[in-house]
């Protein structure tokens, strides 16, 4: 008769820290990238989710080793999967699972540089609006 003890998992398979892939939504969510699930998959839908430099559709599989591009929140978050989760984990656990590889977060001075207008000073003039572009490098 064969071992029926489990290392975590149930007979039908492995449990949600031994899982070989995971839905992109899924691990986005579990790993505390976004607050929830529907967030992650909207991010997706939107495009704003590439695994390994392709968009993704939320059902897509991620595996260990894949690449994860999520833009939220502002910013952009380049993470590596090490461990393919479909259950929302603890932080410390979620740390273990992904590697960071994201640019630092911009300062709130390299964010001001876009210019700040006066509150009611109206549309900006041509002149302005020069003077914008040549701050963002156009």
């Amino acid at each position: 008769m064969a071992d029926t003890k489990s290392t975590g998992g149930t007979a039908a398979g492995p449990g949600p820290l031994e899982a070989g892939t995971a839905r992109v939504d899924a691990w986005i969510w579990s790993v505390r990238l976004t607050k929830t699930r529907s967030v992650a998959a909207t991010a997706c839908r939107a495009g704003h989710v590439k695994v390994n430099g392709e968009r993704a559709k939320p059902a897509q599989q991620v595996r260990a080793g894949d690449e994860v591009r999520l833009f939220h929140a502002g910013r952009e978050r380049v993470v590596v999967v090490r461990k393919p989760v479909t259950k929302r984990v603890g932080a410390p656990v979620a740390a273990e699972c992904f590697v960071d590889n994201s640019p630092p977060v911009p300062t709130a001075v390299e964010a001001a540089v876009v210019g700040i207008r006066d509150r009611g000073a109206g549309r900006p003039t041509k002149r302005e609006r020069r003077e914008f572009d040549s701050l963002r490098g156009r």
